[in-house]
């Protein structure tokens, strides 16, 4: 399996906090722990040139992780486009966190993907509200983390095709944490936690989830629909 982790990678170049605790980038640190299950992971910036998502990149990826928060609006609307049309053909897509404001998560859903937030160190618990979903396997009834920047509803997002995980604040709000899409052949997943300031990416639950959505969306080479005028069955048999 090919997987591409996409990162904006500028909260590690601007706030010491964030490069402390993920000195090799956000990207790098979900690239280590992909790696741990013998998956062939490559990552991608925004700043390399076609933010690092080339042709040939893309048409290799089975799965493309995305990360983004403060320059969505960087993000090149032809690489979007690019992104879009893997989808519908059948590559994966994780997005995390402040991801939901990505240019690419907003085309796919058609929606603002608007939120509530506040950044005060609240404790979340992730309850699982699916345990029969793949995603959810090797995990118990709830992930809890001691700091989280806290996303509540209403989340302006379709209804999800499956609701894996609600979340719930200390400040009493609740939040669809993990949702899973259809989008043509492709598989999306969206995943809640993981603002930059917190060690959100090195507990073993999250990376546990990461890793099982990444499995579940993967390319599966499922057969290709041929669309337009269509002839007869039986001119095609006796051919």
């Amino acid at each position: 399996m090919n997987v591409v982790v996409w990162n904006e990678n500028r909260h590690e170049k601007k706030n010491p906090v964030v490069s402390e605790i993920y000195p090799k980038g956000i990207h790098g640190a979900i690239a280590d722990f992909l790696q741990e299950d013998n998956i062939n992971v490559k990552t991608a910036t925004l700043d390399e040139p076609e933010h690092g998502l080339t042709d040939e990149i893309l048409s290799e990826a089975d799965v493309l992780v995305w990360w983004g928060h403060m320059a969505h609006d960087e993000v090149a609307d032809e690489v979007v486009e690019k992104v879009h049309k893997r989808v519908l053909e059948g590559m994966g897509l994780v997005v995390l966190h402040s991801g939901h404001f990505s240019k690419i998560f907003k085309k796919l859903m058609g929606t603002t993907c608007d939120l509530k937030w506040r950044e005060a160190d609240d404790k979340e618990r992730l309850w699982v509200v699916d345990p029969s979903h793949p995603i959810t396997e090797g995990l118990g009834q709830y992930i809890e983390l001691e700091k989280e920047e806290m996303y509540g509803e209403h989340f302006d997002i379709p209804a999800p095709d499956e609701l894996v995980f609600v979340s719930w604040f200390e400040g009493g709000e609740v939040f669809r944490s993990g949702a899973t899409y259809q989008r043509g052949k492709g598989r999306v997943f969206y995943f809640r936690p993981g603002h930059e300031t917190y060690p959100t990416y090195h507990n073993k639950e999250i990376q546990t989830v990461i890793k099982n959505g990444v499995n579940w969306v993967r390319n599966r080479n499922t057969p290709t629909s041929v669309y337009g005028n269509a002839k007869p069955l039986e001119e095609i048999s006796k051919k």
